[in-house]
Protein backbone atom coordinates (compact mmCIF):
# COMPACT_ATOMS: atom_id res chain seq x y z
CA UNK A 1 0.00 0.00 0.00
CA UNK A 2 1.12 3.20 -1.08
CA UNK A 3 2.48 5.93 1.76
CA UNK A 4 1.20 9.34 1.24
CA UNK A 5 -0.82 12.28 3.31
CA UNK A 6 -2.77 13.16 0.36
CA UNK A 7 -6.82 11.43 0.81
CA UNK A 8 -8.10 9.19 -1.72
CA UNK A 9 -12.18 9.62 -2.30
CA UNK A 10 -14.90 9.46 -5.05
CA UNK A 11 -14.58 12.21 -7.04
CA UNK A 12 -17.52 14.84 -6.42
CA UNK A 13 -19.42 17.06 -8.66
CA UNK A 14 -17.00 19.88 -7.48
CA UNK A 15 -14.10 17.82 -8.96
CA UNK A 16 -15.35 17.43 -12.80
CA UNK A 17 -14.27 21.26 -13.85
CA UNK A 18 -10.59 20.92 -11.75
CA UNK A 19 -10.53 17.26 -13.06
CA UNK A 20 -11.33 18.32 -17.12
CA UNK A 21 -8.48 21.26 -16.46
CA UNK A 22 -5.95 18.32 -14.95
CA UNK A 23 -7.01 15.75 -18.07
CA UNK A 24 -6.08 18.38 -20.44
CA UNK A 25 -2.90 19.03 -18.94
CA UNK A 26 -2.06 15.36 -19.04
CA UNK A 27 -2.92 15.14 -22.65
CA UNK A 28 -0.76 17.71 -23.83
CA UNK A 29 1.88 16.68 -21.99
CA UNK A 30 1.62 13.51 -23.46
CA UNK A 31 2.12 15.04 -26.80
CA UNK A 32 5.99 14.79 -26.40
CA UNK A 33 5.46 10.77 -25.96
CA UNK A 34 3.66 10.34 -29.61
CA UNK A 35 0.49 10.76 -28.25
CA UNK A 36 -1.99 12.75 -30.67
CA UNK A 37 -4.89 13.28 -28.30
CA UNK A 38 -5.68 17.04 -27.94
CA UNK A 39 -6.34 18.33 -24.77
CA UNK A 40 -8.17 21.67 -25.20
CA UNK A 41 -10.33 20.34 -28.36
CA UNK A 42 -11.17 17.36 -26.32
CA UNK A 43 -12.50 19.23 -23.14
CA UNK A 44 -16.15 19.31 -23.37
CA UNK A 45 -16.04 14.87 -24.26
CA UNK A 46 -13.76 14.96 -21.60
CA UNK A 47 -15.47 17.25 -18.87
CA UNK A 48 -18.71 14.27 -19.76
CA UNK A 49 -16.77 11.65 -19.17
CA UNK A 50 -15.50 12.95 -15.54
CA UNK A 51 -19.41 13.91 -15.01
CA UNK A 52 -20.10 10.87 -15.83
CA UNK A 53 -17.38 9.00 -13.75
CA UNK A 54 -18.54 11.36 -10.76
CA UNK A 55 -21.89 9.30 -11.02
CA UNK A 56 -20.96 5.75 -11.44
CA UNK A 57 -18.35 5.74 -8.83
CA UNK A 58 -15.38 5.00 -11.30
CA UNK A 59 -13.24 8.42 -10.58
CA UNK A 60 -10.89 8.88 -7.67
CA UNK A 61 -9.66 12.01 -6.96
CA UNK A 62 -6.22 12.35 -4.53
CA UNK A 63 -6.85 15.90 -2.54
CA UNK A 64 -3.99 17.14 0.27
CA UNK A 65 -5.63 17.48 3.73
CA UNK A 66 -2.68 20.15 4.88
CA UNK A 67 -4.13 22.37 1.84
CA UNK A 68 -7.96 21.49 3.39
CA UNK A 69 -6.78 22.79 6.54
CA UNK A 70 -5.30 25.98 5.21
CA UNK A 71 -7.71 26.77 2.44
CA UNK A 72 -10.47 25.58 5.98
CA UNK A 73 -12.67 24.05 3.55
CA UNK A 74 -13.48 20.34 3.87
CA UNK A 75 -12.64 19.59 -0.27
CA UNK A 76 -10.13 21.57 -1.74
CA UNK A 77 -9.48 20.82 -5.49
CA UNK A 78 -7.92 17.57 -6.05
CA UNK A 79 -4.14 17.21 -7.04
CA UNK A 80 -4.66 13.92 -8.80
CA UNK A 81 -7.22 11.39 -10.04
CA UNK A 82 -7.54 8.24 -11.54
CA UNK A 83 -10.63 6.72 -13.98
CA UNK A 84 -11.35 2.99 -13.39
CA UNK A 85 -13.93 0.62 -14.91
CA UNK A 86 -14.60 -2.99 -15.46
CA UNK A 87 -14.31 -3.70 -19.24
CA UNK A 88 -17.39 -5.08 -20.92
CA UNK A 89 -18.08 -6.29 -24.41
CA UNK A 90 -19.52 -8.95 -25.87
CA UNK A 91 -16.74 -11.21 -26.18
CA UNK A 92 -16.69 -14.65 -23.33
CA UNK A 93 -13.67 -14.27 -21.19
CA UNK A 94 -12.27 -16.67 -18.84
CA UNK A 95 -11.46 -13.44 -16.80
CA UNK A 96 -12.95 -10.47 -15.50
CA UNK A 97 -10.55 -7.77 -16.85
CA UNK A 98 -10.76 -4.01 -15.24
CA UNK A 99 -8.93 -1.51 -17.07
CA UNK A 100 -7.34 1.58 -15.16
CA UNK A 101 -6.83 5.22 -17.60
CA UNK A 102 -6.06 8.13 -17.08
CA UNK A 103 -3.87 8.43 -14.14
CA UNK A 104 -2.44 11.56 -13.12
CA UNK A 105 -0.86 13.78 -10.42
CA UNK A 106 -0.20 17.37 -10.86
CA UNK A 107 3.78 17.62 -11.59
CA UNK A 108 4.46 19.79 -8.51
CA UNK A 109 3.41 16.87 -6.43
CA UNK A 110 4.70 13.82 -8.15
CA UNK A 111 7.12 11.49 -5.81
CA UNK A 112 5.20 11.82 -2.80
CA UNK A 113 3.20 8.53 -3.42
CA UNK A 114 0.24 10.08 -4.57
CA UNK A 115 0.39 8.05 -7.39
CA UNK A 116 0.66 5.04 -5.98
CA UNK A 117 -1.86 5.45 -3.80
CA UNK A 118 -4.38 6.46 -6.26
CA UNK A 119 -3.07 3.50 -8.44
CA UNK A 120 -3.99 1.19 -5.27
CA UNK A 121 -7.39 2.48 -4.75
CA UNK A 122 -8.14 1.72 -8.46
CA UNK A 123 -7.50 -1.51 -8.15
CA UNK A 124 -9.28 -2.09 -4.75
CA UNK A 125 -12.22 -1.10 -6.40
CA UNK A 126 -11.68 -2.72 -9.19
CA UNK A 127 -11.30 -6.06 -7.39
CA UNK A 128 -14.64 -5.15 -5.49
CA UNK A 129 -16.23 -5.27 -8.61
CA UNK A 130 -15.29 -8.39 -9.63
CA UNK A 131 -12.03 -7.67 -11.33
CA UNK A 132 -9.47 -10.89 -11.70
CA UNK A 133 -6.76 -8.90 -13.26
CA UNK A 134 -6.49 -5.20 -14.57
CA UNK A 135 -4.98 -3.49 -17.53
CA UNK A 136 -3.81 -0.43 -18.36
CA UNK A 137 -2.01 1.81 -21.28
CA UNK A 138 1.18 3.64 -21.35
CA UNK A 139 2.87 5.19 -24.00
CA UNK A 140 5.85 3.29 -24.94
CA UNK A 141 8.48 6.52 -24.94
CA UNK A 142 7.27 7.70 -21.69
CA UNK A 143 9.91 5.84 -19.53
CA UNK A 144 8.60 7.33 -16.34
CA UNK A 145 5.45 5.95 -16.54
CA UNK A 146 6.37 2.31 -17.32
CA UNK A 147 8.85 2.55 -14.51
CA UNK A 148 6.09 3.26 -12.72
CA UNK A 149 3.76 0.46 -13.81
CA UNK A 150 6.71 -1.96 -13.61
CA UNK A 151 7.49 -1.20 -10.16
CA UNK A 152 4.29 -2.04 -9.33
CA UNK A 153 3.60 -5.57 -10.82
CA UNK A 154 2.53 -4.65 -14.21
CA UNK A 155 3.71 -6.37 -17.20
CA UNK A 156 3.62 -6.17 -20.68
CA UNK A 157 0.32 -8.22 -22.18
CA UNK A 158 -0.32 -6.44 -25.57
CA UNK A 159 2.22 -4.32 -27.72
CA UNK A 160 0.07 -1.68 -30.32
CA UNK A 161 1.93 -1.20 -33.58
CA UNK A 162 1.63 2.08 -35.27
CA UNK A 163 2.58 3.69 -38.18
CA UNK A 164 2.48 7.11 -39.96
CA UNK A 165 0.44 7.73 -43.01
CA UNK A 166 1.44 10.73 -43.45
CA UNK A 167 4.66 11.52 -46.41
CA UNK A 168 5.93 14.12 -44.37
CA UNK A 169 6.24 11.90 -41.45
CA UNK A 170 8.16 10.01 -43.66
CA UNK A 171 10.54 12.99 -44.96
CA UNK A 172 11.18 13.32 -41.32
CA UNK A 173 12.27 10.17 -40.82
CA UNK A 174 14.97 10.42 -43.80
CA UNK A 175 12.94 8.50 -46.45
CA UNK A 176 10.98 5.68 -46.95
CA UNK A 177 11.43 2.59 -44.33
CA UNK A 178 12.74 -0.17 -46.91
CA UNK A 179 15.72 2.26 -47.98
CA UNK A 180 17.14 1.98 -44.58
Amino acid sequence: MAETDARIEPATADDVDPVTDMWVTLAAGQREYGATLRGEANRATVREWVAQSVVTGDLLVARDPEAAAEADADDPDPVGFVGFSLERGDYDRDAVRGTVSNLFVRPDRRGEGIGAALLDAAERALVEAGADRVALEALADNDRARAFYTDRGYGLHRVELTKSLDPQDEDERGGDQESR
